[in-house]
């Protein structure tokens, strides 16, 4: 959904309290107009020695009840367009949080972390800004300007008014071409804060290798200059944005000036009275506030613009294709995967990361993967689950083009296990079920088991309640293989991939988990990448990999009779006979 149709859509959602909340500004601001007349009225009360007590106090009450009405009245459109904005910089994060999980994998390798966060923080409150104190001062200050000017014109003196308001139009004209040159420094301004975001990020996730290396000093050095380029930046916005206050304040001395000149000599000419030029003087200050806010509004307005384009290049982006499906809960693959004649090419690049790949998978079958790396294993796996699009070729599950599965439906029934075994910062449990509460006790636990991690789980004093760090930080690497092999394992899926994801257990970890998978595979179709031939070398079917293509296939035994690449790196790894583990 485009950005412009979101906040469309969240205007007609809130009409009836936006509605509601400008005819209450309007109400309010045609009250608090009434004041300066009634002080004018009460002064020349004072001034009259004719004018009596009860007079001068029947005002003096309907001016107070008139700012009691006011003060109630301004609650009451705060809280409708006030609460709105803030409601609309709930509405567009949840919106561009949801978008995001729909952008596909290419949108991520080519945007940084930092750019992002900046979005959903910064420009969100940016906007939210425009929505709230920018829209809100132009209905309240364009309504009090309006009334004042009509209250000045009918009841004190036109000719004033037009003199007293003749410099405005300059301050405005002036204001308005300062404030063009903000909207492309604020955009500087939030890529500086970006880039911070960025540096803090990597440098907290990479604190570990940061520490082992002794680049403390060398690091605090790198991010001063990021954090300068971001004071320079807001330097550069703060000087133009300095101008416009001034520029406001300039042109309203010269209009006092000239009220005070000419509006005394009125008063002592008797063209106006001592209360005309009271109330005169608390118009002009009425409308002073307004004109002088110009400067800030133009600068929030600029600053919103400039966030609100950098986000409609975040909603302008097209989700990843693919069709979805309304329940998903429902897995009805069975796991017999076909290949057929397959290329793919990754997004801007020139190579082709895999050629011409042809396979068949019975259901019930594994296949093992091997080769070097940047061979194309990972690739493969990628396309099987929909992350990038297939450019040229097939692939079929149960004889369906993968392309005609609703991708929910497909990555639903697949259990896979990435290479960098990402963890979230939560429980155990959480992170096994992922989020999902429909499993249980039980069903956690065996998961548990059959990866080989529950023995590591129960010496927790918190069990499987127990709070990992950020990715999983505070576990080993081998815990953090075994966890994420739990989490796919407990899916009960049809298809299971493991991605190099026994690279960090012991040898007889591995075989242990193996073992346990080797029963989960007998109804199921299983996938196994990895570099060590201990791994993979009982699979159904093997495949050796080199440049994105297959340059070897067959069992362990047919492998090794061809004495190719195979066999090179079986002698390379040395792997004795009692290390051989069954799948």
């Amino acid at each position: 959904m485009k950005a412009r149709q979101i906040l469309i859509d969240f205007m007609k959602n809130h009409a009836i309290s936006y509605i509601a909340g400008i005819l209450i500004l309007f109400g309010t601001t045609f009250l608090a107009m009434l004041i300066p007349k009634l002080l004018g009225i009460i002064t020349d009360d004072l001034n009259n020695k004719d004018s009596t007590q009860s007079s001068i106090v029947h005002n003096v009450l309907l001016m107070m009840a008139i700012v009691i009405a006011v003060f109630i009245l301004k609650f009451l459109w705060r809280y409708f367009l006030i609460g709105n904005c803030r409601s609309i910089e709930c509405y567009l994060r949840d919106h561009l949080f949801k978008h995001m999980q729909t952008l596909p994998l290419s949108f991520y390798s080519n945007s940084r972390t930092g750019d992002l966060v900046a979005y959903a923080i910064n420009d969100v409150q940016a906007v939210r800004m425009t929505f709230g104190f920018g829209s809100i001062q132009i209905l309240d200050g364009s309504t009090l300007a309006i009334i004042s000017i009509i209250f000045m014109v009918q009841t004190i003196s036109p000719v004033l008014t037009i003199m007293a308001l003749a410099p405005v139009p300059i301050a405005i004209f002036i204001m308005v071409n300062v404030g063009r040159h903000i909207r492309g420094r604020f955009r500087k301004v939030q890529e500086a804060f970006a880039s911070i975001s960025e540096k803090v990020q990597e440098n907290i996730s990479g604190i570990r290798v940061i520490k082992a290396f002794a680049q403390e000093k060398e690091e605090v050095d790198n991010f001063l200059k990021y954090s300068q380029r971001r004071v320079d930046t807001q330097m550069s916005l703060t000087r133009i944005s300095a101008l416009l206050g001034p520029c406001a304040q300039l042109c309203f001395g010269v209009s006092f000036l000239l009220f005070i000149v000419y509006g005394s000599k009125l008063v002592i000419e008797g063209t106006i009275t001592l209360g005309d030029y009271v109330a005169f003087n608390t118009y002009m200050l009425a409308i002073m506030g307004p004109v002088t806010n110009i400067s800030r509004i133009i600068d929030v307005w600029q600053r919103g613009l400039a966030s609100y384009r950098r986000l409609a290049t975040i909603f302008d982006s097209p989700p990843a294709s693919g069709l979805t499906s309304e329940d998903c809960s429902v897995c009805d693959i069975k796991g017999r995967l076909e290949i057929k004649n397959l290329n793919f090419t990754y997004p801007g690049a020139k190579r082709r990361a895999l050629k011409n790949i042809n396979l068949t998978l019975e259901q019930g079958r594994t296949l093992g993967i091997i080769g070097k790396t940047g061979s194309g294993k990972t690739t493969l796996i990628n396309l099987l689950l929909r992350l990038y699009d297939i450019d040229n070729g097939q692939i079929y599950i149960d004889g369906t083009d993968i392309n005609d599965i609703p991708v929910d439906i497909l990555r639903e029934c697949i259990g896979y296990v990435p290479q960098d075994n990402f963890l979230f910062s939560t429980t155990i449990r959480q992170n096994i079920e992922f989020f999902k509460s429909i499993y249980t006790e039980d069903e956690i636990e065996e998961a548990a088991r059959l990866s080989g991690v529950y023995d590591n789980i129960a010496s927790f004093p918190e069990g499987f309640d127990t709070v990992i760090g950020e990715r999983g930080t505070t576990l080993s690497g081998g815990q953090k293989q075994r966890i994420s092999i739990a989490r796919a394992i407990i899916k009960n899926p049809s298809i299971l991939i493991l991605d190099d994801s026994l690279s960090a257990v012991d040898t007889k970890t591995e075989v242990e988990i193996l073992g346990n998978i080797r029963k989960l595979l007998d109804d199921r179709t299983g996938i196994i990448i990895s570099h060590r031939i201990s791994t993979i070398m009982q699979a159904d079917e093997i495949l050796f990999m080199s440049g994105g293509r297959i340059v070897e296939r067959g069992s362990h035994e047919q492998l090794m009779g061809l004495k190719g690449l195979y066999y090179e790196l079986y002698k390379a790894q040395n792997v004795p006979a009692s290390e051989e583990v069954a799948i």
